[in-house]
């Protein structure tokens, strides 16, 4: 666990560091790891806690269900969350590796490949034995499959070694060490000299200039501020264009995506057991902007979704019904405030979900499902909202000098992807960039 400073020391105030991290999932763990192997002075600032991951539905829900916080209602309904813990939304995402569009960056003058190529040889990515795959996800595998549909495993950041059959933990922290998560740089970071605050809420960016020289921050109810030659904001899609827009960047937060997820869901005469590893296997669409995947949904998630939709005649079925996620890319809009989030669908939004929803209706009667129905959308992957090219230039750079972003918020078109990869490549690379100045 990395060492963490729950006090802060008039020598960690009057430190001037080389660089400041603001978030720690993995856009500013991989910063903060990479600076601080070459050397610099590293000082990471979460608002989120340091507890070691239990795999416990009351831990995530304190991680990413707490409102105002963790979890946003937008006008049209949809329930936003990420997670406000060390090592950000990836300690509890679905682990799903899928590389960054190398295309889409190169257009904004952004050459990823020999980022991809490290993660490739350093990361665990591998797609999951069939002994690891649970039998409700193999049933809605066959079934796409009997339709022609190019149903393959996907890739996850997932040591199998460790990874354990029957588990549905990825979305609760993993316990086992399996799931890869940003808490594992994190540890590199401060194992060479970082230092890790938490339960730090950055406010504002202090400027002088034009240039960053350091963050105001709450702790423990006090404002402290700390001083830095260079500033990287990863506190999320929502978090970071928050603090730009307090240091006067009043651009960040306009017209943002949030990739609208539902769940399609439906029940069968068999009964299976509790826990499967979630998206093990799934469809992609790109042209189509639409994502599919099993999703083995935790009994908590399973009575909440069922609920949410008026079904409690199923309410009882977790163990009969079969459920597939579909995701769409969202056109950018809505914009974010100091406290909230505006976000509405668009109808071609909707009209993706709809295409992807009648697929997996599709795949699920040829699995023998019955009955089935969707759940409300909601989302976890908000980004957009800080883009290269609008808010950040190629090297993640603001207009004012020193200060950087570096996580969803510099994504610069519609998404709809898992996108931890592409937020350590881009990390590595701006990283890079830090070190050579």
């Amino acid at each position: 666990m990395p060492a963490e400073t729950n006090a802060l020391s008039n020598t960690t105030l009057d430190t001037m560091f080389d660089a400041i991290i603001v978030g720690s999932g993995p856009g500013g763990a991989t910063v903060a790891r990479e600076l601080a192997n070459q050397g610099q002075r590293v000082l990471v600032l979460e608002w989120g806690n340091n507890a070691p991951l239990t795999g416990s539905f009351m831990q995530m829900a304190r991680i990413a269900a707490i409102p105002g916080k963790s979890a946003y209602i937008t006008p049209d309904l949809s329930l936003l969350i990420r997670g406000i813990t060390a090592g950000g939304s990836s300690a509890i995402n679905y682990a799903t590796a899928m590389a960054p569009p190398t295309e889409m960056f190169l257009r904004y003058g952004i050459d990823l490949s020999a980022e991809i190529a490290e993660v490739e040889r350093t990361l665990p990515i591998s797609t999951l034995p069939d002994d690891l795959i649970g039998p409700k996800a193999h049933r809605i595998k066959q079934g796409a499959q009997q339709l022609g549909l190019n149903w393959q495993k996907l890739d996850k950041f997932i040591d199998i070694d460790k990874c354990r059959a029957a588990c549905h933990l990825c979305s609760y922290g993993c316990p086992h060490d399996a799931k890869w998560n940003a808490r594992r740089f994190l540890d590199e970071a401060t194992e060479h000299g970082a230092q890790l605050i938490t339960g730090a809420k950055v406010t504002r960016v202090l400027t002088e200039n034009n240039r960053a020289v350091g963050v105001q921050f709450k702790h423990k109810g006090q404002i402290q501020s700390v001083r830095g030659n260079n500033i990287i904001l990863a506190a999320g899609g929502i978090g970071s264009a928050q603090i730009l827009q307090a240091t006067d960047l009043k651009q960040a937060g306009q017209a943002f995506f949030i990739d609208p997820v539902i769940a399609v869901m439906g029940k069968v005469q068999e009964s299976y057991p509790d826990g499967e590893v979630p998206m093990a296997a799934g469809l992609h669409l790109a042209d189509d902007g639409i994502m599919l995947s099993d999703l083995s949904l935790p009994k908590p998630f399973f009575h909440s979704f069922t609920a949410q939709v008026g079904k409690f005649h199923h309410m009882l079925s977790a163990n009969n019904t079969l459920s597939i996620m579909v995701k769409a890319k969202d056109e950018l809009s809505g914009n974010i405030g100091s406290k909230w989030v505006n976000k509405r669908l668009q109808s071609s939004d909707k009209e993706r979900l709809e295409s992807g929803a009648i697929i997996a209706e599709g795949i699920l009667r040829e699995a023998g499902a019955e009955q089935t129905y969707r759940t409300h959308h909601f989302a976890a992957h908000q980004g957009g909202s800080a883009k290269i090219g609008e808010v950040v230039d190629s090297n993640l750079q603001t207009e004012i000098q020193g200060l950087y972003a570096c996580d969803a918020s510099v994504i610069p078109e519609s998404w709809g992807l898992p996108p931890t990869y592409t937020l350590i490549c881009l990390a590595k690379r701006l990283a890079t960039y830090l070190n050579k100045g």
